[in-house]
């Protein structure tokens, strides 16, 4: 943990919480379960004086943390909201996952972000209403097309907020309606180099592709 002015007290509760937080979301995505796989390296967690200095390091105004994967990196300030409970299981989601599937493996960012929302504590609650509300309105991103998206540091709140509220919700739904072992199976098949429709069908048989994910999570949805 890397801190300038930061309370010594927060960075200690960060060093215990990210160390439990690695546990939980191992065993939570059922990575535990494979022979084999384990995490050896450690991550870094940079904490900014405060949101200002967080912003001028060229971190996302919108943002509360941010994540690099690949250098197992982390940064983020004290006063960022629900640190605990939110930012700080999340941005070690992405690594965790990342650790797992493999840093080259091609995925959508709806998938990663999703697979990180999936670990706070609140899992966005109320991710799912607001997707609602964007297919009624006609506002909906099909998984599809949700797979393009880009972000900036100026980025408009309202398309990047749907964004995190759509990804929030399918994965969710992969995980709550047909069991986490299928969705283990689905991030196994990724790991083991397969495409993202094959890896979807070995794991959930009756998804041939995105498509009828989609389809079938819209359904759900609309009940």
């Amino acid at each position: 943990i890397y801190y300038q002015d930061a309370p010594l007290t927060f960075v200690e509760d960060v060093a215990k919480a990210a160390e439990e937080e690695y546990d939980n979301i191992a065993r939570r995505l059922g990575f535990t379960r494979y022979q084999g796989w384990t995490w050896d390296n450690r991550a870094k967690i940079y904490i900014f004086n405060d949101q200002d200095h967080y912003i001028s390091s060229q971190n996302p105004s919108w943002s509360h943390g941010t994540t690099s994967t690949l250098n197992r990196v982390i940064r983020t300030f004290p006063t960022a909201h629900g640190f605990f409970d939110t930012t700080l299981p999340h941005e070690l989601g992405h690594i965790v996952f990342r650790e797992f599937v493999g840093e080259a493996t091609p995925i959508p960012l709806w998938l990663e972000e999703g697979v990180a929302m999936y670990q706070e504590k609140a899992k966005r609650w109320g991710a799912s209403k607001t997707v609602r509300e964007a297919l009624r309105d006609g506002e909906f991103v099909p998984l599809k097309e949700l797979g393009f998206t880009t972000f900036a540091g100026n980025s408009d709140k309202k398309l990047v907020d749907l964004f995190y509220a759509e990804a929030a919700s399918i994965v969710y739904y992969m995980i709550t309606e047909f069991g986490e072992y299928r969705f283990t199976d689905f991030c196994r098949g990724l790991k083991s180099g397969k495409m993202f429709d094959e890896a979807l069908h070995q794991a959930y048989i009756r998804f041939d592709n995105l498509e009828d994910l989609n389809k079938a999570w819209i359904q759900h949805l609309s009940k």
